[in-house]
């Protein structure tokens, strides 16, 4: 039976992101268990999502100062928390464990712990994604997708978004790794996933990703693109991140296929329209498309189930008969795009009436 720590420290990181919830089996705690020594789990108890000092920490929680930097220093290095280097003293922060600890592991990860996120995924995980992480990510329109009548926003552009990036991190895609690890992986590319700024040297110091140019950065996306993949930054106009995922391994993906409706899910301003007349039933579409929301009629014409379509713009770029596009949604149906990821981060904490506060603060005081 898992420690009283880790029952406590499953309750703080369900209050981050979409949370972490419990299952019958308790795999969540033996994932923690695998994770974390019961000191580390104790120190993340305290910890803000804000980057603080190793002496702020110790101060706070009564600690000696020269030990808790070295614990902290540990953590980063295993991927349980963020460390950020700015000037001569490392700050470090806590993370969700989605997008956060799971990602660190992208390095270190091996069947057993694959197997225990599989199984979490499907007891637990994929419904609470399903349910409130839709918004975390959000799908864009893939490159030539959307016509030049239409102006895009920058934070819709995946091009656009990569040329305002001063760092610029590729790291393999965890998802794909993890059912890499299982023997159930699909033939898409691995290394196609973005961090930019902080998060990205963090990545490439722990050699997460590698650092990459703008240049090599568009080369990546164009073959997301080619390969079929769902380009997909963190939910706000100045992301931290960039995903391109399928819908065989990503988490996102895989949670919004089991939904009836998830175009009502995620946050997309865009849906595919098809011109009949032009359609020449190649079936190229289907193959494309990641939520099934094409199929054929009796006339072997292309249909698309607008309730399923996400924005992606994947089924344009390849039509040979440029029977579909992007269209942009009415206005009343479109959503807003934080301007932060820390705005992004409160708005489903506050849907999920949670706190971003660590629990054991009352504690320390």
């Amino acid at each position: 039976m898992a420690g009283e720590i880790y029952l406590k420290l499953r309750e703080q990181l369900d209050q981050y992101s979409f949370g972490y919830p419990a299952t019958e089996s308790g795999v969540e705690l033996k994932i923690l268990e695998r994770l974390f020594t019961e000191e580390e789990a104790e120190l993340f108890l305290y910890l803000s999502l804000i980057a603080e000092t190793p002496q702020a920490v110790a101060e706070r929680t009564g600690r000696d100062p020269t030990a808790t930097a070295a614990l902290l220093d540990r953590m980063a290095d295993k991927g349980l928390v963020f460390r950020l280097r700015r000037g001569d003293t490392p700050k470090y922060a806590a993370v969700p464990f989605v997008a956060g600890i799971l990602e660190f592991q992208v390095g270190t990860l091996d069947r057993e712990l694959s197997e225990l996120l599989e199984q979490y995924g499907q007891e637990a995980f994929h419904q609470a994604t399903a349910r409130d992480g839709a918004t975390m990510l959000r799908p864009i329109p893939v490159n030539r997708s959307v016509e030049a009548v239409h102006a895009v926003a920058p934070y819709e552009d995946a091009r656009e978004i990569v040329k305002q990036q001063k760092v610029i991190g590729l790291a393999d895609c965890i998802c794909r790794v993890i059912q890499g690890q299982l023997n159930q992986a699909c033939d898409k590319p691995l290394d196609v996933c973005f961090v930019f700024g902080s998060h990205a040297e963090y990545y490439i110091e722990r050699g997460m990703a590698r650092r990459v140019s703008v240049e090599e950065a568009i080369k990546a996306l164009d073959r997301a693109e080619e390969a079929g993949l769902v380009t997909q930054p963190v939910n706000c106009q100045k992301p931290s991140g960039m995903c391109n995922c399928c819908g065989d391994c990503c988490g996102v993906l895989k949670a919004l296929n089991k939904l009836d409706k998830p175009a009502q899910a995620v946050v997309s301003n865009y849906y595919a329209a098809l011109d009949p007349e032009l359609c020449t039933g190649c079936e190229i579409c289907l193959d494309r498309c990641q939520m099934a929301a094409i199929s054929m009629n009796d006339e072997a014409i292309a249909q698309i189930n607008l309730d399923r379509c996400i924005g992606c713009g994947l089924c344009v770029t390849t039509c040979p008969g440029e029977a579909l596009q992007l269209e942009l949604k009415p206005e009343e149906q479109r959503k807003s795009v934080p301007k932060t990821a820390a705005e992004s981060l409160m708005q489903m904490v506050q849907k999920r009436g949670k706190s971003l506060a660590p629990l054991a603060l009352g504690e320390s005081r």
